[in-house]
């Protein structure tokens, strides 16, 4: 099986987050989407997606299967894919979840939904709203712990740690000394070369990437996810980090998804219940209002690129779109617009050349190149998003 994983109407609806990725490159659990992928059909897979991000996530020429990259995998799920044969389509009411080809035919969404239908009655997890990542995040974890760890040794963690439960998991090269992990509540994952640093404090569900740091003294409650070479510190609960990216210092982190590349200052906080304890609202880029989430604890969405100086307060239901940087005293607007340069004072426009030579010196300290393919990627968003930069 060679798969490409498309992108339908969710890429559209999981902006900020996806104008600068295909939906299949989100992470949620311990994996991105498309990792999942790969994991269950021991392939490396393709991205159909925007033309702008196509030069970065390329479209296997010789895929015969087409799924739905805002869907997560799951064996029963796998098995009905693999059984298609070519000319079928899987769906389930209106979502099309995957369909058959001759290998190297390309066939966009549109085509493959005319296809002979196969109904799928199972249930499964989708990834549609921001907000969904991490309110799917305990359960694919769990899934990525069992799918990443089955039949597998866990590297010997330091007898200075302090573990409760046997769910928790080392890959080689993990640091960890004088931290306390509560596995009780669910499984925790530390990847390869990681550090846990002293006086931490960690209940599962928890996954932290390759390279990543915790730091000293930190709380980090279940349910949340630090992707690879990302250093956190102070308070995290039920948050999804991308990677590559930092909150190491005290401040509150929760019920919130932070991208890729990304640097919140000291002591900087996110609120995710309003003081009357109303239903959340967020910023959606389609209907160009904010879209009622049905959620009580919902925190801050947090694109590729953006920054926040010292002690930056983020409301409830915050989007902060790409590479804004934000600063200065009290509550900035519940929307953030890309390329937003400002706080509660006012926005200007981050300037692209400006936001370039900034880029170049955060890709240079993880050792990154900024190249034209990131250069052109950013440029087009700058384009795009400047609709909606009314300041």
């Amino acid at each position: 099986m060679n798969i490409n994983l498309f992108d339908d109407h969710s890429a559209l609806s999981l902006r900020p987050l996806t104008f600068t990725r295909p939906v299949a490159d989100l992470r949620i659990g311990i994996l991105t989407i498309a990792e999942k992928w790969e994991k269950y059909s021991s392939a490396a897979v393709g991205f159909c997606t925007s033309g702008y991000l196509a030069v970065k996530y390329k479209i296997r020429p010789d895929a015969d299967t087409y799924i739905n990259g805002s869907i997560c995998p799951d064996l029963h799920l796998f098995d009905a894919i693999a059984a298609l044969q070519s000319g079928e389509v899987l769906s389930q009411d209106t979502i099309i979840i995957a369909y058959k080809v001759n290998p190297g035919e390309l066939l966009s969404l549109a085509e493959g939904a005319l296809l002979r239908p196969v109904h799928y009655s199972g249930t499964f997890t989708q990834i549609v709203f921001p907000e969904d990542i991490f309110k799917n995040n305990d359960v694919q974890l769990r899934a990525d712990f069992v799918l990443l760890t089955k039949g597998r040794v866990s590297a010997k963690l330091s007898a200075t740690n302090t573990v409760l439960g046997d769910q928790i998991f080392l890959e080689e090269g993990v640091e960890a000394e004088c931290a306390t992990f509560n596995t009780l509540t669910g499984p925790v994952y530390l990847g390869k070369n990681s550090q846990v640093w002293e006086g931490s404090h960690i209940r599962g569900s928890f996954s932290l990437g390759e390279g990543s740091r915790v730091k000293m003294g930190s709380k980090i409650y279940g349910q949340t996810t630090v992707g690879p070479f990302s250093t956190v510190g102070g308070e995290l609960n039920n948050a999804v980090i991308w990677g590559y990216s930092s909150k190491g210092h005290e401040g509150y982190l929760g019920n919130s998804v932070m991208g890729q590349w990304c640097n919140i200052g000291a002591d900087s906080n996110n609120s995710n219940l309003k003081n009357n304890y109303a239903e959340v609202k967020l910023w959606d880029y389609e209907q160009l209002s904010f879209r009622k989430t049905g959620l009580q604890f919902c925190g801050l969405i947090m694109a590729d690129h953006v920054k926040c100086g010292i002690n930056t307060m983020f409301n409830t239901g915050t989007v902060a779109g790409v590479s804004a940087n934000v600063f200065g005293s009290g509550y900035p607007r519940n929307f953030i617009p890309d390329f937003a340069w400002g706080g509660p004072q006012g926005f200007d426009v981050y300037a692209l050349e400006k936001m370039f030579a900034t880029t170049e010196k955060v890709f240079e300290r993880k050792n990154v190149e900024f190249n034209q393919i990131e250069k052109d990627i950013l440029a087009s968003i700058f384009e795009l998003t400047s609709i909606y930069r009314s300041f």
